[in-house]
């Protein structure tokens, strides 16, 4: 027995040995397996649109959307009720009868009832309706408004946003000169006062870069989270914009705008609906001067001993008009009325000054950007980089070329600010006076390899 304990013992350790061989050789294939996995991030692909394709999906998927169909639906819902006619009433009696007949008397059951239908005033019902009527469009016009409000947003959106990477793109490319030199100037053992001065009016000048090109990037993410939002995104969605160069129509004379926000403004459309409502407000107030008139059959049964009387007939019922004739609300109606005049009114001046205002700035702008040359941006680009050049072989004081990477900076952003105004401008002109045809249009721009 002993023997047999010991000749069994090396035979565990060989199989002890081999099972954790084993192991080692399996755990790193299996370690390197869930690294593998745990180093591949759940990155979502970044979506690509052209402008037309975010706007279409802006308009499809917005979840603010919803609110108007059901402001919609709701006066659709309100227009039914004003033309439906008031339940029937049904009313009823039950006693005791007692009679007399002579010197007998007799004693029953007496009860009656009846069915009442009110039937309002001739003319009541279509005021209700047309009033219901005012309120279905007012809603759709508030539904056509939002849709060009938010579709005017997402384009000034995705401009920004593309303003934005180019003006990021140019900064840091500024700041990339400032900061390849200042390296280099670093390296160098600067002798005497002027170089010190120069390197420090260089890393100055880069700092400044720097937090333009952060200002540039926090200004394109929040444009991002906008577009997401407005989508109805997650905000964490990635986005990308193709390329577009806005096309600006020439302006339209000011007296043919002013004509278009009159016939087809979003505000003055609502304020002539609100006027008019209010007029079918008071010729409703008028209308229930008069009472309603409830018709209907009733039946009445009388028992007293061996007599029974039965009673068949029509009832009318109606109020009478002597105490209230709806003056409070009569001149309540008139007053909302001069005032929803006065509204259209106030509003009509309003438009027309935002029109003229909006016209002007629009030409303004173009007439600005009309001053600018197709290459004025490249001119300053190249001026730029021929000035880094120069400077560092010393051709070049650090004065000009400071100005010279400022210039350029400042032109990009001159650019693009006069166009991102311009655009403003049309997409206000459009809102305000309805043009068939939008004012700026879109073109691709080729990616630059």
């Amino acid at each position: 027995m002993k023997s047999n304990s010991r000749q069994s013992i090396p035979g565990r350790r060989q199989f002890a040995v081999a099972l954790l061989a084993v192991l080692l050789a399996v755990s790193p294939a299996r370690a390197q397996e869930k690294s593998t996995t745990n180093a591949t991030p759940d990155i979502s692909p970044t979506a690509s649109y052209t402008l037309d394709a975010l706007v279409a999906e802006a308009l499809l998927m917005n979840p603010e959307l919803r609110f108007y169909d059901a402001e919609i639906t709701a006066a659709k819902a309100g227009h039914k009720v004003a033309g439906q006619f008031s339940n029937p009433e049904l009313s009823g009696t039950a006693g005791h009868n007692r009679q007399r007949f002579g010197g007998l008397s007799g004693e029953g059951v007496a009860w009656s009832v009846s069915v009442l239908q009110p039937f309002e005033w001739p003319g009541r019902i279509g005021l209700r309706k047309a009033i219901a009527n005012q309120d279905i469009e007012l809603a759709q016009l508030g539904f056509e408004r939002f849709k060009t409000a938010l579709t005017n947003l997402v384009r000034s959106l995705a401009f920004g946003v593309l303003a934005a990477q180019e003006k990021s793109a140019a900064v840091a490319e500024v700041a990339g000169r400032f900061k390849a030199l200042r390296e280099v100037l670093l390296q160098r053992d600067p002798a005497g006062l002027t170089p010190l001065l120069e390197t420090r009016i260089i890393e100055a000048t880069e700092l400044n870069a720097q937090r333009r090109a952060s200002e540039a990037m926090l200004l394109t993410q929040a444009a991002l989270l906008e577009l997401n939002q407005l989508r109805g995104a997650s905000s964490e969605a990635r986005l990308s914009i193709d390329r577009t160069s806005p096309v600006f129509r020439p302006p339209e004379g000011r007296n043919t705008l002013v004509a278009l926000a009159r016939t087809n403004n979003f505000e003055l459309r609502v304020r002539a609906v609100e006027l008019a409502q209010q007029g079918f407000r008071v010729d409703l107030a008028k209308n229930e001067r008069f009472p309603a008139i409830s018709v209907g059959p009733g039946y009445s049964d009388q028992k007293a001993g061996t007599e029974e009387q039965r009673i068949i007939g029509v009832g009318i019922s109606l109020p009478l008009p002597l105490w209230n004739r709806n003056k409070g609300g009569i001149e309540a109606a008139s007053a909302r009325q001069v005032q929803a005049e006065a509204s259209l009114y106030v509003t009509q001046r309003e438009v027309e000054r935002k029109v003229i205002e909006a016209a002007l700035t629009y030409e303004t702008k173009l007439g600005e950007m009309a001053k600018w040359r197709p290459d004025s941006v490249e001119h300053f680009r190249e001026a730029a980089d021929v000035a880094d050049r120069h400077y560092r072989l010393g051709a070049v004081p650090i004065a000009t070329y400071v100005e010279l990477q400022k210039q350029y900076l400042d032109a990009v952003e001159g650019l693009l600010d006069t166009k991102r105004e311009a655009l403003e401008a049309a997409q206000q002109l459009e809102l305000l006076t309805g043009l068939p045809e939008p004012l700026v249009t879109t073109r691709p721009v080729a990616t630059q390899p």
